[in-house]
């Protein structure tokens, strides 16, 4: 059930208005999950920020897509995992390297060894140690890709939490608003 309503950018409030009409002008509408979080234009702006500065991670995409599966099929936000199957067949995931990311593993070990340090950071940061950051490294991680990680389960915390928070729904999210 909907908990909170997605907003027309004219109703938007003060920078929402703007980051949704600036939306709207490059890709034709916006999604329910940024018109619903326009309520707030300071977490808004956030978002799109962290997105888009996510987009530039030295983790591949197809690497990223079955981390964003394993930690949404976690938080239990059906509309992102909705979102992260799609684009995780695009990157070229198969369905049995889907199927296992969303078991927070992977047949190759090396991808395994992150997707489940993904998962911890998620779910018990504090039970990280340094043998567990040496693991990955001896895998052949760089520390760029390690320090990476927290922002990839961060962006998906943060949309998770939210749809889940504002009741949104898989078949809601692909309808675009004008």
């Amino acid at each position: 059930m909907r908990r909170l309503t997605p907003l027309d950018p004219a109703d938007a409030p003060g920078k929402s208005k703007d980051l949704l009409n600036d939306i709207v002008s490059r890709r034709g509408g916006v999604g329910d999950m940024a018109a619903t979080m326009a309520h707030s234009p300071a977490l808004l702006e956030g978002y799109l920020d962290f997105s888009r500065a996510m987009k530039r991670l030295k983790v591949p995409r197809a690497l990223s897509e079955k981390i964003s599966l394993a930690v949404q099929e976690w938080i239990g936000c059906g509309t992102c995992l909705q979102a992260h199957l799609e684009a995780g067949r695009a990157a070229g995931l198969s369905e049995a390297d889907i199927a296992l990311a969303r078991q927070g593993t992977s047949a190759d070990a090396r991808e395994a060894a992150l997707i489940s340090l993904a998962v911890r950071v998620l779910a018990e940061p504090a039970s990280i140690t340094d043998e567990d950051v040496a693991a990955l490294r001896a895998h052949g991680w760089s520390d760029r890709i390690i320090a990476e990680i927290p922002g990839v389960v961060a962006l998906n915390l943060l949309t998770g939490a939210f749809n889940l928070l504002a009741g949104l729904q898989p078949a809601e999210q692909h309808e675009a608003r004008r």
